[in-house]
Formats: C-alpha cells, structure tokens, sequence
C-alpha cells in the first residue's frame, strides 16, 4: 500500500467506528419492532414510556435529557401517546414555560403488557452477559463524552 493509498484510509468503511454503532442500532431497533407492533408503540415511544414507567412525572426539559432527543423530536411523539392516552401535558403551575408530562392509569397498565421485550429482545442479541455489559459502559462512556463536549464553551473548543 502505497503514501496515496494510506492517506485515504479515514475514508475507508472499515475503518470507521461509527459505521458498526449505526448498523447495529439499526439492526437493534429493527428486531424491536415486531414486538412494539404488539403494543401498538414506535421504538422512540417506548423508550419515552420506559421514562414515565420509572419517573411517573418529570418536565418535558428533562425527559428530552434522558432521551437525548430535542424538543422538536420529542413533542409529536409525546402527543401521539397521549392521543393514545398513555400520558398527559400540562403546564407547571409553578412556571408555566415549563411542560410536565404525567403518566395515565393506561401508561401504567401497559407497563405490564411491556414487560416481555426485554426478554424477547435479549433472545435477538448475542452477547455473552460479561461482553454485553462491556458494551453497555462503553456506549455510556461515548455518551457523557458527547455530553462533556457540549458543555464547553467555543473557546474551550479550539
């Protein structure tokens, strides 16, 4: 391999770290779906229920943070479950530029109807439990990489 062909190897498909990360999520969310179907939920749907089933209630801020989704992502998805009527929106009567979502009696019993994904989906990835918690801290490690990286200020960037 020659200086020209080395000087291009950064474009290369197999070098590339975030070519397996999007392939993967794709395969991941695409497995997903037969078993969302069931509940009648998008994958970003469950995941927003998965927030409610643990928080009950939090500010719309808040749960885009845990989702890393912005608002403009989260708002269709936040009124398509509450058209289904698994949450609510309100304003906070102590701020009211702040938008709480609550979980309904119906979130809550779909909770229930959930609780088998996580068990079917673990049948879909082949990862020993060892090598799967290997992931789950290096994924998180990115994670908060991309979170530290927002934090900083455009000189701090240079």
């Amino acid at each position: 391999m020659g200086e020209e062909d080395t000087r291009y190897a950064c474009l290369r498909l197999d070098n590339q770290l975030c070519f397996p990360l999007y392939a993967a999520s794709k395969e991941i969310i695409r497995r997903y779906k037969p078993f969302l179907d069931r509940l009648n939920l998008t994958y970003t749907q469950y995941i927003t229920m998965m927030v409610l089933w643990e928080h009950s209630k939090m500010n719309v801020k808040e749960l885009g943070e845990k989702l890393y989704l912005d608002s403009g992502t989260l708002t269709p998805v936040l009124k398509k479950l509450e058209a289904k009527g698994y949450l609510t929106r309100s304003r906070s009567e102590e701020d009211e530029r702040n938008l709480i979502v609550t979980i309904t009696p119906a979130g809550r019993a779909l909770e229930e109807e959930a609780l088998v994904v996580p068990r079917k989906m673990g049948a879909c990835v082949h990862l020993e439990k060892e090598d799967a918690a290997a992931l789950y801290r290096l994924l998180h490690k990115l994670l908060a990489g991309f979170a530290e990286e927002e934090q900083k200020t455009p000189a701090q960037m240079q």
